[in-house]
């Protein structure tokens, strides 16, 4: 043993500080090897969905449901597993809807503690008892565990439980105590979750996902496209600032700013009613939804079209420092002829929609007048101060990345880009060229930078890259060859509108192309598979989300409204547990209060993926890697005390 060794094994041997201690340690992690791998819950492309989202989060993507099937069968009727279900996911409200309607409240209370124990039992089997015990409500720790435990010591156990409910009932709690065990039994349905990218943008409740995601038991992020764009607005980036913003405007959400997140922008509205009081603006409808409030119409029009403009100049800036990310088809402002009323667009000139463009200076497009740059430090500080804002953009900076290796997955928001003979393309990034998963790498370094860095040059610069994975290119998130916005406000011809795909999407049905990212990535890819958001499965159209025979599966289906027509479903979800992959294809959800009035499961279909060969055990999974490794070391420590190496403590 060398000095390092022992040097390590002596700090080791502060936490366990004998032979017993270090044996039962052992005998514990080595137990825990043999137990079943914990479900996981991949979800993609949320879009401010909330209440969907939060009723998938609830049912596990049909996993509860399947739970009360196991541990009930034919022992209740489907109208009382229904009833089952809904109290679990809602159960403050189904418990107050009880107390109104029910004749015998007493005897609802007593059926549903007794089924709803039936189901911790169920679900809590998989876990240690440790686990478990962390799990618990502290308020009912002590009551819960002893619901759940098998007590051989007690003869009548029957008794024993029954007087616990009866109890509980008795003295008031009954209430409480159901709530506490149905948020208990959706934490232990669901191990862990992973968010595949683009929780912002289009929906109305970002703000209120992310701070359920905040609380959440274990998540890890990708960051989408979308997502990225918040990250730099919150930075104090301007081009991410004027995108969230343009696009709030567009889909009838400035609400999520000024009421979710409270950013002032009473000085946009300001500028707004002054600069762009007599231009037209009907280019810039609102794509609102029907809680939107109509009264807001007029102004919400032309902040969009100012954000538009202001996003259009600025980017122009950007595309002008950066020569090496080839995007010099987003330069559109100079090749305007205001007196024609037309644009170059590719050498082709197509007429405009829209030329009205107050504070556009036809002699030098890009620049930013006197009121608008005043108005970008007004904005910049206020995305700045905002607190929520910047806790959730530092949680998905904690918890997030530009992709995730888990249990022998990879998991990414867009694609790897490629070339079209299935190699990796190639782009530069500060003097260097990247591909593959050392793109992803210095991407999302760049990414920390910019939200990171104190050097303000190295911080700007960094910024600019965010706008990149935005929308460039080469950029792993977006993976398409431009984004036409100037193009689809303006220009009727809709062959400007098209935005090229990565031949990633023509590549990946081919085995070898999977193959090879997943060699890339340093995975096995006889094992592995990649869970791949972004662009929607248009299930509509007879296209199916499973790629290369199950290798890769695109979990996009719409989960945002605004993609329901175009993919003729609700979104996907996939849920991995100890036995298989399933993916599941989800109906629109109508609404949380039919949800629990009715008791209005949403409709899925599930497609069985993959069923493993054998069922994985922790032993299987990344965690049980790091258990492996802790009893390697730990056998270590026993060895230096068998023979003395260490002195043992007690």
């Amino acid at each position: 043993m060398d000095n390092q060794e022992l040097k390590f094994l002596k700090t080791l041997s502060r936490q366990y500080k004998n032979i017993a201690a270090a044996s039962t340690e052992i005998i514990n992690l080595q137990s825990i090897l043999n137990l079943p791998k914990g479900t996981e819950h991949f979800l993609t492309d949320i879009h401010g969905e909330y209440e969907q989202f939060n009723h998938v989060l609830k049912n596990g993507s049909g996993s509860v449901r399947r739970k009360i099937d196991e541990e009930f069968g034919n022992t209740i009727s489907n109208k009382d597993k229904k009833s089952l279900a809904t109290l679990i996911y809602y159960p403050e409200a189904k418990v107050e809807l009880a107390e109104k309607d029910e004749d015998n409240l007493e005897d609802w209370y007593k059926i549903s503690l007794h089924r709803l124990v039936q189901m911790l039992k169920r679900v809590s089997s998989k876990y240690t008892r440790s686990k478990v015990r962390k799990a618990l409500p502290k308020d009912f720790a002590y009551v819960i565990e002893e619901l759940i435990t098998e007590k051989a010591e007690i003869q009548n156990k029957e008794a024993y439980y029954n007087e616990i409910i009866h109890t509980i009932i008795r003295i008031g709690r009954a209430p409480q105590f159901i709530v506490e065990l149905s948020y208990l039994i959706q934490r232990l349905v669901i191990d862990h979750l992973h968010i595949v990218g683009d929780i912002y943008d289009r929906g109305p409740g970002p703000h209120i996902i992310m701070d359920t995601l905040c609380d959440y038991h274990s998540v890890d992020v990708q960051w989408g496209n979308h997502d990225i764009g918040w990250m730099g607005a919150a930075a104090g980036n301007w081009l991410c600032i004027t995108s969230v913003i343009r696009l709030a405007a567009r889909y009838g959400n400035l609400s999520v700013l000024e009421e979710g997140y409270g950013i002032n922008l009473v000085p946009l509205a300001t500028f707004v009613l002054e600069t762009y009081s007599d231009t037209d603006c009907s280019v810039f409808n609102i794509k609102y939804n029907t809680d939107y409030n109509t009264k807001d119409l007029s102004l919400d029009t032309k902040i969009h079209k100012a954000m538009a403009i202001l996003q259009f100049k600025l980017e122009g800036q950007f595309v002008m420092r950066h020569p090496e990310f080839h995007m010099e088809d987003r330069l559109l402002l100079d090749k305007i002829d205001f007196t024609k009323k037309t644009v170059l667009v590719d050498g082709r000139e197509y007429a405009m929609k829209d030329v009205d463009f107050p504070t556009v200076n036809p002699a030098n497009p890009y620049e930013l007048s006197e009121e608008e740059a005043k108005l970008m430090v007004r904005l910049q500080q206020a995305f700045a101060r905002c607190e929520k804002l910047q806790r959730h953009v530092k949680f998905l900076y904690s918890k997030g990345g530009m992709y995730k290796i888990y249990n022998g997955n990879l998991l990414y928001h867009g694609c790897v880009p490629m070339n079209e003979d299935g190699s990796f393309m190639k782009v530069e990034v500060f003097g260097k060229e990247y591909c593959g998963k050392a793109l992803y790498d210095v991407l999302e370094h760049y990414a920390r930078r910019g939200y990171y860095a104190k050097d303000a040059a190295e911080r700007a610069e960094a910024q600019d890259i965010i706008w990149y994975i935005w929308s460039g290119p080469g950029s792993p998130v977006y993976g398409k060859s431009k984004m036409t916005t100037f193009e689809r406000y303006f220009i009727e011809a809709e062959e400007t509108h098209k935005e090229q795909k990565n031949f990633y999407y023509k590549l990946y049905e081919k085995e070898e192309t999977v193959h090879k990212i997943l060699e890339e990535f340093g995975l096995d890819a006889e094992d592995a598979h990649i869970v791949n958001g972004h662009v929607p499965v248009e299930q509509i159209h007879g296209e199916s989300p499973i790629k290369c025979g199950g290798k890769l599966l695109v979990i996009d289906g719409g989960f945002s409204k605004a993609y329901h027509k175009k993919t003729g479903i609700a979104g996907y979800t996939l849920v991995c547990n100890s036995r298989g992959m399933r993916l599941v294809a989800h109906e629109p959800f109508e609404s949380t209060e039919a949800a629990i009035k009715n008791e209005s499961d949403i409709l899925s279909d599930t497609i069985e993926v993959e069923t493993f060969h054998h069922r994985k055990l922790v032993a299987d999974t990344d965690i049980g890697v790091d258990i492996k490794e802790n009893i390697h070391y730990l056998e270590d420590l026993l060895a230096a005390y068998t023979d003395g190496s260490i002195v043992e403590e007690g």
